[in-house]
């Protein structure tokens, strides 16, 4: 497969990005007692998603890349199951959890799109 001259070009980084900067605005007012709870593991989860699109970027196999893209789609998981969770204790609005929901499906669907192109080289 030919790379992108930098992972800054990959949209599934891209999107990643804009999930982890919803992720923290959307957890600046969970209560007081969640600041090492739940909030911080929401945005640990979502800065872990660009982050290992990046860091697979730069290994020097499509082997190394993959197992980093799937260490992404682990974080995402993560990351809606953390939402759900956010949302049924009402730290995060119904219209905030779905926001939230679909960008890291979105994030997913680019995430597998690569995956799959990786497969096939």
């Amino acid at each position: 497969m030919a790379r992108t001259r930098h992972y800054r070009d990959l949209v599934a980084w891209q999107k990643a990005m804009e999930l982890a900067r919803e992720v923290y605005l959307r957890t600046e007012d969970f209560p007081n007692s969640e600041t090492f709870g739940l909030r911080m593991q929401m945005r640990r989860s979502s800065t872990a998603v660009p982050s290992h699109i990046a860091d697979g970027h730069g290994r020097l196999t499509d082997v190394d890349f993959r197992k980093s893209l799937s260490a992404a789609r682990g974080a995402l998981n993560e990351l809606q199951t953390q939402t759900e969770l956010a949302a049924s204790l009402q730290f995060i609005s119904a219209e905030s959890s779905q926001v939230l929901i679909d960008l890291a499906t979105e994030v997913a669907k680019l995430t597998s799109g690569l995956l799959g192109v990786l497969s096939s080289a």
